[in-house]
């Protein structure tokens, strides 16, 4: 591992602790709150879809002449976005089960991140076999809303989409070795900390829709 990654890396797990945190505290602020919170979301949530959307095109395509602090701004309303969408978990779901969850998605989360870091393979031939298997998934998702209305089928879908963002966890710290040589140490470690956020949000709430206790 070169001197650059040995920096990276601490700085990325940083950024994506400080994000993991905005995200879950906002959320529970919120959900303190229902009163605002029901008022905040009675707006639909596709504003915040779409800035998501926004910041994570920006992030993907701009990053390389993006500023550092450009960056971190959008890193950041991203995380406070989801945080306002994660509200509604604490509403619906026990405490106990959302706090299980987030155990089990760390530990997951630690074991897949150190197979990425760690291995010699080149994993970056998963990136395509991961987008075509999350848009299937994406477009199944559609159609059981729409058309089948199936609850074995939702269940079948979330599980597939539960080991698809597993898999990009170990593919997203591989690719920041490739990016090594193309983005400076402090906006690798934001790049990273940004797609390793995705890939954690994303297990957390698949798993708890599939074990997860709501409320009576």
């Amino acid at each position: 591992m070169n001197d650059e990654l040995i920096k990276v890396y601490p700085k990325m797990f940083k950024w994506l602790f400080v994000g993991l945190l905005i995200t879950f505290a906002s959320g529970y602020g919120l959900s303190l709150v229902p009163a605002f919170t029901s008022r905040l979301l009675s707006f639909g949530t596709i504003p915040i879809i779409v800035i998501e959307l926004v910041i994570a095109f920006i992030m993907g395509l701009r990053i390389k002449k993006m500023q550092k602090i450009t960056a971190i701004i959008c890193y950041l309303i991203f995380c406070i976005t989801t945080g306002i969408t994660f509200s509604v978990l604490f509403l619906t779901y026990e405490m106990f089960s959302l706090m299980s969850i987030f155990v089990i998605t760390s530990l997951i989360f630690a074991v897949l991140a150190l197979y990425g870091k760690n291995t010699n393979k080149d994993l970056s031939k998963m990136g395509v076999i991961l987008l075509v298997s999350l848009l299937v998934t994406f477009v199944g998702s559609i159609l059981n809303f729409f058309i089948f209305k199936s609850s074995a089928f939702y269940t079948i879908v979330t599980a597939i989409s539960a080991l698809i963002f597993a898999m990009y966890i170990a593919y997203d710290i591989h690719t920041v070795k490739l990016l090594a040589n193309e983005l400076d140490e402090d906006k690798l470690a934001i790049f990273g900390a940004f797609n390793l956020y995705l890939d954690f949000i994303n297990l957390f709430v698949r798993l708890l829709e599939l074990f997860g206790k709501e409320k009576d």
